[in-house]
């Protein structure tokens, strides 16, 4: 609370008593004081910006610099006006007029001119030009940091209270160099105001000395002149100090290192040890060659080897300690520290337990290719489907027995398979005759063996087909993905998929943001897509029909029918053969009944009717579907718009790979191959609930 008080009240009234000694004239005594405090807060703000390890720690830096030259200003208004009333301005100045420049006006001429070039030509200028190419080029990178503070809130890397903090010190960072490239000309100003109150304090001394006083020109100029050279010197050394501390906090803007200015530039000119010992060995041959300064060049070049061994030493032990570091393995957490329950309680979306003896498949010192081949498949699926697998936990399970496989989706087993080693997989009709386990190929379920793995040629020469371990896997596992994309899809895969959007279409995303559609909308509709096996790659255009449909109806089964309407063409192609799509029909009657039974529920729409109608149903496509597939068919049934959704819920427990399409989906370019009919078993079976 005190400390506030003194921030409150302290500083305003400072900066009022700095106005106010522009106007009242001071005693000598005082303003001797207030020097030398000009020039120790000069000293101290020069310190700080080279132990600061970021610009921004010291952000009131500008503001100071206004306050410390309106300071200075004072002082020398004030010490101008003792000086033209009295030919005395205090000890300091006085010392500084005398002592430091030898009583010499050329002198104190010379030396107060060239600290005017230096921070006038050469300070300031450098740390004016450097705030404002800072300034510009932070105010232009802040729409890309803004963006990428988006993107990492959206892809859940960082929390909305990082976003929030990193969006402040953006914003801070750009107030700051904008700031410091106005506080820069106060600066510059303040070298054109010293000089001009030098040349008034000259010729207003010589005239006063002479007009008012009386004096001999050669004592007016000598009385006058070294006291206006001792006030410029004095307040040209702290504006000098001021210049610096500009330049230095300013060109710190592109370090990034935790450590001070003095301990960054150590270090990394012990990182560059060499550069010393060669410039060392230079200054050595130069002390031999005669005719030159022998002992000047000698020390030098002494001292120069002597800093290079010591920082050579100091780098060499700088590696060791962080190689010893990286070493040094990290101490297993305890098994039952809270680390590692809560690593064995983590669900991972998809995992692949294998039994002992089947780790030498992802082993690649052992010839091992699951693991590239389960890459593979995920470039493959995402390539295909649009989908991004989460990555596929693979461990081994010593609770599982000899050759066995499981496949887990959300920790959940879904399916298991085996994998005998030094055994491939023979898949055909003229697999009888060799030698092997039976079994079923885990996908299609059509009869194989195992076989040794030295009678593959033999299974291929008689006409059955072959596969290896890792492919057996490797094919299961895409089934599995293909089988529960709805459920492996998440929102954070969602916001990926946004964030793609949104670089090559950023109006799209705003529509959706404007139709209040977020990633959980998107989710249910592209987890609506994959659950019918339709692909989501064409996302703008599902983004699109989602948007444009949820402006008139927000259900989502309403918004995956619209998405299922802008993909309708690749839907049909899924299933289509040699440009054909097998279609089964509805009877127009059971059609119609039908849409009188559907009723509206929480998941969706229902057909609730006689159960009798809906198991003949069930059955009659059953019975086709499975003729159209001995065939070589994929059929699809098709149905009114409305129907559609139910019909798949009633049907897809019964014939998962049967496709429901409504009529809406079917192009005018597909050419329909009729596979049969639905129809009630009788008038009275339909009975609407």
């Amino acid at each position: 609370m005190q400390r506030n008080r003194i921030g409150l009240i302290g500083m305003p009234m400072a900066v009022i008593a700095i106005v106010v000694m522009l106007v009242i004239p001071m005693p000598t005594p005082l303003l001797d004081v207030l020097i030398s405090a000009n020039i120790t807060v000069a000293v101290i703000i020069m310190l700080m910006t080279m132990h600061v390890q970021r610009p921004m720690d010291f952000s009131a830096f500008p503001s100071i610099l206004l306050v410390a030259t309106l300071f200075r200003l004072a002082l020398n208004v004030s010490a101008s006006r003792l000086i033209l009333l009295h030919a005395y301005a205090g000890t300091v100045i006085e010392s500084f007029g005398h002592f430091v420049v030898g009583g010499s006006l050329v002198v104190g001429l010379v030396v107060f001119l060239i600290l005017i070039v230096i921070q006038f030509v050469v300070v300031t200028n450098g740390a004016g030009r450097v705030a404002e190419v800072a300034a510009r080029f932070t105010l232009d990178a802040m729409p890309g940091k803004q963006m990428a503070i988006d993107a990492d809130l959206n892809t859940g890397l960082i929390k909305e209270e990082d976003a929030r903090r990193r969006r402040r010190e953006i914003a801070d960072e750009a107030d700051f160099y904008g700031a410091m490239d106005g506080a820069a000309k106060f600066v510059r100003g303040d070298a054109i105001a010293a000089i001009v109150i030098v040349v008034i304090n000259l010729v207003g001394g010589l005239v006063i000395g002479v007009v008012e006083h009386h004096m001999p020109i050669s004592q007016a100029v000598s009385t006058y002149s070294l006291l206006s050279i001792g006030d410029g010197l004095v307040s040209q050394i702290p504006a000098l100090l001021l210049s610096i501390s500009t330049g230095l906090i300013v060109t710190r803007a592109a370090t990034a290192d935790e450590d001070d200015f003095g301990s960054e530039v150590l270090m990394q000119f012990a990182r560059q040890f060499r550069a010393v010992q060669i410039a060392g060995a230079v200054l050595a041959v130069l002390a031999i060659i005669p005719g030159l300064p022998h002992l000047a060049f000698l020390v030098a070049g002494a001292a120069a080897l002597l800093v290079a061994r010591q920082a050579r030493a100091v780098v060499l032990r700088r590696e060791s300690e962080k190689a010893a570091a990286e070493e040094q393995p990290a101490a297993p957490p305890a098994l039952d520290s809270p680390a590692e329950l809560a690593s064995e309680m983590r669900v991972e979306p998809l995992e692949l337990d294998l039994a002992a003896d089947l780790i030498d498949l992802v082993d690649p010192a052992r010839g091992g290719d699951l693991l590239d081949r389960v890459r593979a498949l995920r470039r493959k699926i995402a390539g295909d489907k649009g989908l991004i697998v989460p990555t596929v936990r693979t461990r081994d399970d010593i609770a599982l027995a000899p050759g066995i496989y499981v496949i887990k989706v959300h920790g959940t087993e879904v399916a298991r398979g085996t994998a005998p080693p030094n055994r491939v997989l023979a898949i055909g009709d003229t697999i009888a005759t060799l030698p092997g386990e039976a079994t079923v190929e885990p996908v299609f379920g059509l009869p194989a063996k195992w076989i040794p793995a030295e009678l593959r040629q033999q299974a291929i020469v008689s006409g059955a087909t072959v596969v290896d371990r890792s492919s057996v896997i490797t094919t299961h596992l895409g089934e599995v993905v293909d089988t529960y994309a709805a459920e492996l899809l998440s929102t954070q895969q969602v916001r990926q998929l946004l964030d793609m959007v949104k670089a090559s279409d950023p109006t799209l995303v705003e529509e959706l943001a404007s139709a209040q559609i977020g990633p959980v909308e998107v989710q249910r509709v592209l987890c609506g897509l994959l659950a019918e096996h339709v692909p989501v790659r064409s996302l703008v255009r599902i983004l699109e029909a989602t948007c444009a449909r949820a402006k008139q109806n927000r259900e989502p089964e309403a918004l995956v029918e619209a998405a299922r309407s802008a993909v309708a063409q690749s839907i049909v192609a899924e299933y289509s053969r040699d440009g054909e799509l097998p279609v089964i029909v509805l009877d127009a009657a059971l059609e119609q009944g039908l849409l009188e039974s559907l009723r509206p529920g929480e998941d969706g729409s229902a057909i609730i009717a006689d159960p009798g109608l809906l198991e003949s149903l069930v059955r009659q496509v059953v019975a086709l579907a499975e003729k159209a597939e001995e065939e070589g068919l994929t059929p699809v049934l098709v149905s009114a718009a409305k129907l559609r959704p139910a019909l798949h819920r009633l049907l897809s427990p019964a014939a998962p790979r049967l496709g429901v399409l409504s009529v809406n989906e079917i192009t005018p370019q597909t050419r329909i191959h009729r596979l049969g009919t639905l129809g009630a078993p009788s008038p009275a079976a339909t009975v609407p609930a």
